[in-house]
């Protein structure tokens, strides 16, 4: 389901005001038609990890789909003032910006992509004004939806075949962060929601037990297990932990047998307060002893992938994790700081003209050219990452120079297979990808994982992937600073 399903206004003023505001200085200084090139990346990791995760190309595309001014928007515009008292913008720039088509060429990672700092998840080329204007929505539908896609790859990666099911709706940003979360939460490799719109709209399956609320409603416990299991024989999950939790287990194996004549399967049981190492392990044992071997434990509490490793290095007997708030909200980290720059731009003689932002800081210094990423691998796991200027020639003999660190180069060996990541979205506006389905965005981070080493998986001190520029996009890149910095 697109966009405009759920958000039935225009989206086109879903920017910064400076973006528009730099849109008219483009138009008024005839560049708004010259050529540019940008790219849309993130400097760092989330979460102290060795990988990223792309998510949210699919609703980016849907948002460059549907891009035009409605006349409501204009008018809005044109109602602005400047601190003058005189309108922000000119008519003719409003009747610029109602006939506007969007045209430009985009490449992009898909979805699911394992990713590294400094590899532009998408390239924009065409028109300055109209690459320009799209940089916030595009920026804060991949950021989060990356961000959380990533956290919820931790997660069930730390499950290990486990199934992880999102809870986190009450605690999420919002409607929209609860949405889109729910979506890039599938992405990364949960197996259901809770949330019945992201059902709805996305096709995700959906889970859940009941509240505490419920067992309070009735006389006693056994009385509100009893009334679930009649209305859900073939749905119930039993939160055990209302009053006493043992005490508990055992009313709701009681009911479960009392309903097995009818054709009752006793789904499984919920533990969310308490030691849960200790809890799911007696719990395993009244479950097996009573002959519900089957009968699955699901935990939820606050849970994320650091908790959900520590209990099963416990040897805790849960096998459904239901993770709430670490996972919707991304919790130990609220965004990817992903960013948008300009790295190349047509003279009118036809010739690149290469653009770098200059920073104090080496992270922030920008790559020029039009990027594209090749990754390499030996057929089995991912070799190295190697982000090199599509506009010139490649040298014989590859090598990979850590941005960061020059002293840290990997040569690639002659032959080793690879495969370009950036891959055609919109020709000239024009839609030439094929959107893949969900289950199939999710199918590939999980065997996108399964090519990365574990060193570069776990938590702690993870190794740093070899992911960097080609040797001579870096040395072209440090005489262009070495440049600037004189002029």
């Amino acid at each position: 389901m697109a966009l405009k399903d759920v958000y039935a206004t225009s989206l086109s003023l879903l920017t910064d005001l400076y973006q528009l505001t730099m849109a008219y200085g483009y138009w008024k200084n005839g560049m708004a038609d010259q050529e540019a090139v940008f790219h849309l990346y993130f400097r760092k990791n989330p979460f102290q990890g060795g990988y990223t995760i792309a998510a949210g190309l699919e609703h980016a595309v849907q948002y460059l789909q549907q891009l035009q001014f409605q006349e409501e928007d204009l008018a809005y515009l044109a109602s602005l003032d400047g601190n003058g008292g005189l309108p922000l913008f000119s008519p003719e720039f409003i009747t610029y910006l109602r006939e506007m088509r969007f045209s430009c060429t985009v490449a992009a990672i898909p979805e699911g992509t394992a990713v590294f700092p400094g590899e532009p998840l998408l390239r924009v080329q065409g028109p300055l004004m109209q690459a320009q204007l799209i940089e916030t929505p595009l920026l804060t539908i991949l950021n989060f939806q990356t961000l959380v896609a990533t956290k919820a790859a931790r997660i069930t990666d730390a499950a290990k075949g486990d199934q992880v099911i999102e809870f986190g709706m009450r605690r999420a940003q919002g409607i929209d962060g609860a949405l889109s979360a729910a979506r890039a939460a599938y992405i990364g490799g949960a197996s259901a929601t809770s949330n019945l719109l992201a059902g709805q709209l996305y096709n995700i399956p959906v889970k859940g037990t009941h509240a505490h609320s419920w067992v309070q409603a009735f006389a006693t416990e056994e009385e509100a297990f009893l009334a679930y299991g009649k209305a859900f024989p073939h749905d119930s999950v039993f939160l055990v932990d209302t009053y006493d939790t043992l005490e508990g287990i055992e009313k709701a194996i009681r009911v479960a047998k009392e309903l097995q004549p009818s054709g009752f399967v006793f789904g499984g049981i919920r533990l969310d307060s308490g030691d849960l190492t200790y809890l799911s392990k007696e719990a395993r044992k009244m479950l097996d002893a009573a002959g519900f071997a089957d009968t699955s434990i699901v935990a939820s509490n606050d849970l994320d992938e650091h908790i959900i490793t520590s209990l099963k290095q416990e040897g805790a007997k849960i096998n459904v994790w239901g993770v709430g708030t670490k996972m919707i909200t991304a919790f130990d980290q609220p965004a990817l700081g992903g960013v948008y720059k300009l790295a190349a731009l047509r003279q009118p003689n036809g010739a690149w003209e290469y653009k770098v932002k200059l920073s104090e800081q080496r992270a922030k210094t920008s790559t020029p050219g039009m990027l594209q990423v090749r990754r390499f691998h030996d057929g089995h796991v991912f070799v190295a990452d190697m982000i090199y200027n599509e506009l010139e020639a490649l040298p014989e003999q590859l090598q990979v120079v850590d941005p960061l660190d020059s002293t840290r180069r990997k040569t690639i060996a002659p032959g080793t297979g690879y495969a370009e990541l950036l891959v055609p979205i919109f020709e000239a506006g024009r839609l030439v990808y094929a959107l893949p389905e969900l289950p199939a965005i999710k199918a590939r981070t999980k065997a996108q994982l399964d090519q990365l080493h574990e060193s570069i998986r776990r938590y702690m001190n993870p190794h740093n992937y070899p992911a960097g520029l080609e040797a001579s996009l870096h040395q072209y890149k440090t005489d262009l600073i070495l440049k600037l910095r004189k002029e």
